[in-house]
């Protein structure tokens, strides 16, 4: 070898060392900085929306213990009941319907109250619904409205209404989204509305860095809550098709419903995660970090699978998310990795 490749080899050699280097100290650097935590938890008030259950009920129950001035929302008497008798008594529940401006106004008073001149240091918009969900042909446009309007509508106007008091602690947003905001694997309005909690979040982040205000965005993958209890969507599905009309039905075959159910929970039953706290950690750390994300993937299949999908071409994507569901039975083309109903 000459001593001019030998020099090259060696400059080669010494930029990958450089390289590997500086990614380390990155990763390091990043990993204090997410380590580090605010002050006076116990001085800052947090308000939790959609605590009846899920994740809204464990992440109101945490921030509790970690002594936070926690004030929960719920849809019922029960859950504030339920949420009560499960926390500390410094844990104020409160009534809320994301649809209704008097319940709105109601919650926010309560807030201005609780929270003086101190102002409101967390917001979590937790609170959604996931049905009606399925097919989008059988779908009408109030079943996008009844999902939109708590989704997206209900959580963009209690965050207009809260934001001067979250300003004026210079505090936290954190939105809850899906995974389905990055990819839409089926009808209805869910996805849409998480893909929109997505836009709003960048706008509102952009619009607040000036007021010292972050807001995050979570993203889990697929847990055990009541937005995924298979029992409820099938039963909706099952409304769906019941009201179709007769020749949008044969075009699908009589068995398709059948096959698009047991599809459905197969997969549910792979991917659904019991363990909850997944999701809360990235909430508490959102509220208690003093350098906060911008987004929190959830769970195995938001990291390792829904997440890397949403970046792939849009061939990829389509042909993985077109495998998991049957095909109708009046189509022309049917894809080698789907499964033919009309044969069935």
């Amino acid at each position: 070898m000459s001593s001019c490749q030998a020099w090259r080899s060696s400059a080669a050699h010494s930029c990958v060392l450089v390289a590997l280097v500086c990614v380390a100290a990155l990763c390091l650097v990043s990993l204090v900085r997410e380590a580090l935590k605010i002050d006076g938890v116990r001085d800052k008030c947090v308000l939790v929306t959609g605590c009846d259950s899920g994740f809204g009920n464990h992440v109101a129950r945490q921030l509790d213990r970690r002594g936070f001035q926690v004030i929960a929302t719920c849809m019922t008497e029960k859950g504030c009941s339920d949420l009560e008798a499960a926390a500390s008594p410094n844990l104020r529940t409160v009534l809320l319907n994301l649809t209704d401006g008097a319940s709105l106004d109601r919650v926010v008073e309560l807030v201005r109250s609780v929270t003086g001149a101190r102002g409101l240091w967390g917001l979590v918009n937790n609170a959604g619904r996931s049905i009606p969900i399925g097919p989008t042909e059988w779908m009408q446009v109030e079943d996008f409205k009844k999902v939109l309007d708590v989704n997206l509508i209900g959580m963009i106007d209690i965050t207009l209404r809260l934001l001067p008091l979250v300003k004026r602690a210079r505090g936290r947003i954190v939105n809850v989204a899906s995974v389905m905001g990055r990819v839409a694997l089926t009808g209805g309005g869910y996805a849409l509305s998480k893909w929109g909690v997505e836009s709003f979040s960048d706008s509102l982040r952009r619009d607040m860095r000036a007021f010292g205000v972050k807001v995050s965005v979570i993203e889990p993958g697929f847990f055990k809550t009541a937005v995924t209890n298979v029992d409820l969507i099938e039963a909706d599905l099952l409304r769906l098709w019941n009201r179709l009309p007769q020749d949008i039905k044969d075009s699908y075959g009589d068995k398709y419903l059948e096959n698009y159910v047991k599809a459905q929970s197969f997969a549910m039953s792979i991917l659904c995660s019991k363990d909850i706290s997944k999701v809360t950690w990235c909430m508490e750390h959102a509220l208690t970090s003093r350098y906060p994300r911008t987004r929190y993937g959830a769970g195995w299949d938001a990291k390792l699978v829904w997440l890397p999908l949403s970046y792939c071409p849009t061939f990829i994507t389509d042909f993985v998310i077109c495998a998991l569901f049957p095909v109708p039975k009046d189509t022309r083309v049917v894809g080698p990795s789907q499964v033919d109903v009309s044969s069935t």
